[in-house]
């Protein structure tokens, strides 16, 4: 009788026990969502308009991008932290970045790579298009960043702090490569390059036409206004002559450009003005920085239906006109010709691109 009652209280401790360890474990998990949510909070409350490098390296800004080929969004992670990489699709961008640059501390090089390839190689990222932001070119790092990114099956890399045609050429070098060592198809992996100095704005033109896999180009505003010797204001001027130069070049190239970050978080009005006139400016997509602002690009740069119709009846009616001979003929009131075509057939593209379009062209 006496080792029957032993064994019920012994019973009776390991389940008080369990339930213990069972309720810690939830407690524990809570506070640490919570102390993760009030650190980001709080680091969003402490910047401010003109700490731009501190958002890109802290808080790994989020690039909303709208180009003709379908990616809308890229959400930019450490890859040195794990929890930050496995599952930022259920955010639903449309491509992920990977940082291996300032996300990440000197020391922590080789772990953050040894995560970026197991990650590239185990997470299913679903429709989600992976980039990688490789270190500098004047760094021991970035030739491995390459091989364990190609090796990984990223889609494309992004490199830092370009200022010639060379720097890109040098990086596709290495990148065909890699193709090789590992077994992709050549041509597979795409670059992007992101301008940061006034020495790679003068020379945009260069870099836009240096490769055929670069696709597009970046303007990153922090880094280029300490190289201008100036600050981020808000205003814009600051950035104007870099962003239009940048536009032409693109545009001159037949490739797309991207515009830097928008970091007064409180600020949702100016930013909406700021996007409206980055997009009227000639520029395929916006940088952000927190979910809050993705709406308002999205908003924006996807064509509104009255404009998809427009676009609609510019296209049928140059078609059936230019089979007639006719040049000049109107459309809802608006005079129109040839040269309307080619921005109408871009606005349909666009909208199939977003998933908005509901037509037959």
């Amino acid at each position: 009788e006496r080792s029957k009652t032993k064994w019920r209280k012994a019973t009776k401790c390991r389940a008080v026990k369990n339930i213990f360890i069972g309720a810690m474990r939830v407690i524990s998990l809570s506070f640490l969502f919570a102390g993760i949510n009030v650190a980001y909070q709080r680091i969003y409350q402490a910047l401010d308009g003109g700490m731009e490098s501190l958002v890109i390296s802290l808080l790994r800004q989020l690039v909303i991008i709208l180009p003709l080929a379908g990616i809308f969004s890229i959400f930019v992670r450490n890859a040195q932290k794990p929890g930050l990489i496995k599952d930022p699709y259920i955010y639903k961008p449309d491509s992920i970045m990977l940082d291996m640059e300032d996300a990440v501390a000197e020391n922590q090089k080789d772990a953050a790579r040894f995560s970026l390839y197991h990650a590239l190689k185990t997470i299913n990222y679903r429709v989600c298009e992976r980039v990688v932001r490789i270190n500098g070119l004047d760094s021991p790092y970035w030739k491995e960043d390459i091989r364990c990114s190609v090796a990984g099956g990223c889609d494309s890399i992004r490199i830092p702090k370009t200022e010639s045609a060379q720097d890109v050429q040098l990086v596709e070098r290495e990148i065909i490569s890699a193709e090789k060592e590992f077994g992709r198809p050549e041509g597979s992996v795409l670059i992007m390059a992101a301008i940061e100095s006034a020495r790679g704005v003068m020379r945009a033109l260069d870099i836009c036409e240096s490769s055929e896999r670069l696709f597009g180009i970046a303007l990153s505003g922090g880094d280029y206004t300490k190289d201008l010797q100036t600050h981020i204001t808000g205003t814009g001027i600051e950035l104007m002559g870099a962003r239009q130069n940048m536009v032409i070049a693109a545009r001159a190239a037949g490739v797309q450009c991207f515009d830097t970050v928008y970091t007064d978080l409180d600020d949702m009005d100016g930013f909406r003005q700021h996007v409206e006139n980055i997009h009227l400016m000639g520029f395929d997509g916006k940088s952000i920085i927190n979910p809050r602002q993705i709406n308002i690009v999205h908003e924006i740069f996807t064509p509104k239906q009255k404009d998809i119709i427009f676009a609609e009846k510019v296209v049928r009616e140059i078609d059936t006109k230019k089979a007639q001979g006719i040049g000049v003929f109107t459309v809802d009131g608006k005079m129109i010709d040839i040269a309307f075509y080619d921005g109408a057939k871009r606005t349909i593209e666009l909208a199939k691109a977003s998933g908005v379009y509901k037509g037959d062209l």
